[in-house]
């Protein structure tokens, strides 16, 4: 099978990821992003743990594969549901000088999933089989979703009721004079405003050199490298992503507490992800060696953390209440490159043999990414 063509099992997730992304913010900022992310959870942590049982539905192969690529597309769906929800629950919860190191501290955990699936999973798949990982992560996100309901979903909504019934009493007779108030997401005011599609377009161009090197990353290093271990650089790059990521939030956090401007962190933030990426991106098709590869490949990924520090967590300083909202019409474009880009890479790979060019593309991306969200970006609210 070519590269442009993968099996279709494979990245049909990013086919019902961002289908989501849009309806999960709305009924965030409606009903709150911890009840979308639990009931979410509950879903994909089922699909996950018994997708392997659809292989004895039947004993044609080709009704198997359909079965498991509608599961994967439903579980890309619900996952879908979770980054606006978070969104949307910090941009409510938590105050604007602490909300940068709050959403890159919750987003760092996809790079201990990604290490995580990188060494213990590839073990377990190599000495079991496939089913049994699948099952395990399952049975990890069911585990995950208990500890979530007992110790941060009751305590929320026990929380939001007094708040609500205090709120009742004292505004009883106020609200009864009050003009009524539309809670619609005000899109017009949004979809007008330059800073808006700065965001959206960054979003991509970072989205992009991030899922290029989620997919093609081990095969650049087996096809150039083939001495190398796999669990080296398949785990190095990813274990610094997420001090990475963590670092950026504080760090962006810190210079607001000492009076920066919100724009010229978010701007400060984009230029470390996407400039920098794009550096070691050119850099890296310039190499030969093997262990200057990997560090390059490190940096860049270190980079993309920062990300999660400026771009991410931007929807919150633009429409703090529809942050959800935002926030999923934002990543619904943002996931185009999950599918486009990396099939777009494959050709290119399977067309011209060269990496270079696919680095060198990746990177020119990144740096005209930043160069809009430099000219229009903002960290002001807007609406």
């Amino acid at each position: 099978m070519t590269r442009p063509k993968w099996p279709l099992c494979c990245r049909v997730f990013f086919y019902g990821y961002p289908i989501t992304q849009v309806p999960g913010g709305f009924f965030s900022d409606k009903i709150g992003g911890d009840l979308i992310i639990f009931y979410a959870a509950i879903v994909w942590s089922f699909l996950t743990f018994f997708l392997p049982y659809v292989t004895i539905l039947s004993t044609d192969k080709y009704t198997v594969l359909s079965l498991i690529t509608l599961l994967r597309c439903l579980t890309g769906g619900f996952q879908g549901f979770h980054y606006p929800g978070t969104s949307s629950l910090v941009s409510k919860k938590i105050v604007e000088n602490e909300r940068a190191f709050t959403f890159s501290f919750i987003t760092s955990g996809q790079h201990l999933g990604t290490l995580f699936c990188g060494m213990f999973a590839s073990i377990i798949l190599e000495e079991y089989g496939w089913r049994y990982t699948f099952q395990l992560i399952g049975v990890m996100c069911f585990c995950w979703v208990i500890y979530y309901r007992n110790n941060v979903l009751i305590k929320s909504r026990a929380h939001l009721n007094i708040l609500n019934a205090k709120e009742l009493v004292i505004n009883t007779d106020d609200q009864s004079n009050a003009p009524s108030q539309s809670n619609s997401v005000p899109w017009k005011d949004i979809l007008s405003k330059p800073s808006f599609w700065s965001l959206i377009i960054a979003h991509v161009c970072q989205n992009n050199a991030y899922y290029m090197l989620l997919t093609w990353l081990p095969t650049y290093f087996q096809e150039n490298y083939p001495g190398s271990r796999g669990w080296i650089f398949n785990v190095v790059p990813w274990l610094i992503s997420m001090p990475s990521t963590i670092f950026a939030g504080w760090l962006a956090d810190k210079l607001i507490a000492r009076r920066q401007s919100v724009t010229f962190v978010r701007k400060f933030t984009a230029f470390i992800s996407l400039c920098g990426a794009g550096v070691f991106l050119v850099l890296i098709s310039q190499v030969k060696s093997y262990s200057s590869a990997l560090f390059l490949m490190a940096c860049t990924v270190a980079c993309c953390g920062f990300h999660n520090a400026g771009i991410m967590v931007n929807p919150q300083d633009l429409a703090p209440k529809y942050a959800g909202s935002v926030f999923g019409v934002m990543n619904t474009i943002g996931a185009l490159p999950g599918f486009i880009g990396v099939k777009f890479s494959g050709y290119v790979l399977e067309t011209t043999k060269s990496w270079s060019i696919v680095f060198n593309q990746t990177a020119g991306l990144c740096f005209f990414g930043f160069i809009v969200y430099f000219l229009f970006g903002t960290g002001k609210k807007i609406v």
